[in-house]
């Protein structure tokens, strides 16, 4: 069970990861694992989906992880509160045994809300609450009713550098949880390229630490249409993993 609930955070900080993306007009949350501090525009709808592909291993055992789509989507309700649902197809292979898993995951349903967002200051505060509901299919899911917290701090350092930290407390029915953090430098190459370096990771159970790194970029196909490609790996323990996808809003920013 332990292992299991392992697999799972480590999936969910994979895919619900954010890229605030510096300069640019649309902001997302992905393919970066920090959350962005800054919520959609009230009244728009954005659909954040992608695929991704993942190897670990966890207690000597080899698996790979197919996940796709993964769909998020953040509907504006107001100005600095959005509602969040997210959900996705998964594919787990257990290498070493040769067997395999297809179906869904677990419903998340959550909120995230600005605590901070002044135009004179060169800081925002956001809060990020899901609720994981035991949806999914057999062996997917975590059987239990789990939340997924962080709290999301971003800077801009210049106009084209900035930088976002998160920390988290993840919780899916067994232990004591999960402490998460993140650190990223996003960086605006052109007006619609940008690129991110970040440091992750997550202490299973508040003692097993578990480090990684990633990297990507987005690319602005329009103004509310995004592009993007991340990568990363495990730095004390095997992990790596490549995803791409697309973000589109409806209604909050101008197409052209």
């Amino acid at each position: 069970m332990k292992s299991k609930i392992l697999i799972i955070g480590i999936i969910l900080t994979m895919v619900i990861g954010n890229y605030h993306t510096y300069g640019q007009s649309i902001g997302t949350d992905r393919p970066d694992q920090s959350e962005g501090s800054t919520s959609i525009p009230a009244g728009s709808l954005q659909i954040e989906t992608g695929f991704l592909m993942g190897f670990n291993n966890i207690d000597g055992i080899s698996y790979r992880f197919l996940a796709g789509p993964t769909t998020l989507f953040r509907v504006g309700l107001i100005k600095g509160l959005e509602l969040r649902v997210f959900n996705q197809l998964e594919s787990v292979k257990n290498i070493t045994k040769s067997k395999e898993t297809n179906g869904i995951s677990d419903l998340q349903i959550g909120a995230k809300v600005e605590l901070l967002n002044k135009e004179s200051i060169n800081t925002k505060i956001a809060f990020l609450s899901h609720l994981v509901l035991p949806t999914g299919t057999k062996d997917l899911s975590i059987d239990s009713y789990g939340v997924i917290n962080k709290l999301s701090v971003s800077h801009v350092l210049t106009s084209i550098i900035g930088v976002g930290y998160n920390v988290g407390y993840n919780y899916f029915g067994n232990d004591r949880g999960n402490l998460t953090y993140s650190l990223v430098f996003g960086f605006s190459m052109t007006e619609k390229l940008s690129v991110f370096v970040e440091g992750y990771g997550d202490v299973a159970n508040f003692k097993d630490n578990y480090i990684n790194f990633d990297s990507g970029f987005t690319y602005l196909i329009r103004n509310n249409l995004q592009f993007d490609f991340s990568f990363g790996t495990g730095v004390n323990h095997y992990m790596n993993f490549f995803s791409t996808g697309i973000s589109w809003n409806i209604g909050g920013y101008n197409s052209d």
